[in-house]
């Protein structure tokens, strides 16, 4: 067993690797993390994910790899999502921050409401 592997062969006689890409690598791996257990391990290449899982039984490493799957799609659309919205608000900064071609020489006020109690 590699190195790479969690537990032992004792105790983890099945293993299996699944290897995807994403644009955030480390983003989505970190996101797994709080759903890994002690036998998941997983690590990042460049834009690849690999998470490595050793179970005693097929049963145990199909439930265990079917929840990864999930659990990687699930942080993959979020990571997704939220570049976009980045993007988007981005995008609207610089426009907001070009000058208004109705803008003045006089200051902006804002009207604000006080009272004092005499």
């Amino acid at each position: 067993m590699g190195d790479d592997a969690p537990g032992t062969a004792d105790d983890a006689d099945r293993t299996a690797t699944v290897r995807t890409e994403h644009a955030d690598a480390a983003t989505v791996a970190a996101a797994l993390g709080p759903d890994e257990t002690d036998s998941m391990r997983t690590r990042v290449d460049g834009d690849v994910v690999a998470c490595t899982v050793a179970r005693p039984t097929t049963g145990g490493l199909q439930s265990t790899l079917d929840d990864h799957l999930v659990n990687l799609r699930v942080a993959d659309r979020v990571v997704e999502r939220a570049r976009a919205h980045a993007a988007r608000d981005d995008a609207h900064s610089d426009a907001a921050n070009e000058p208004h071609s109705d803008a003045t020489d006089e200051p902006q006020t804002t009207d604000t409401d006080t009272h004092t109690d005499t």
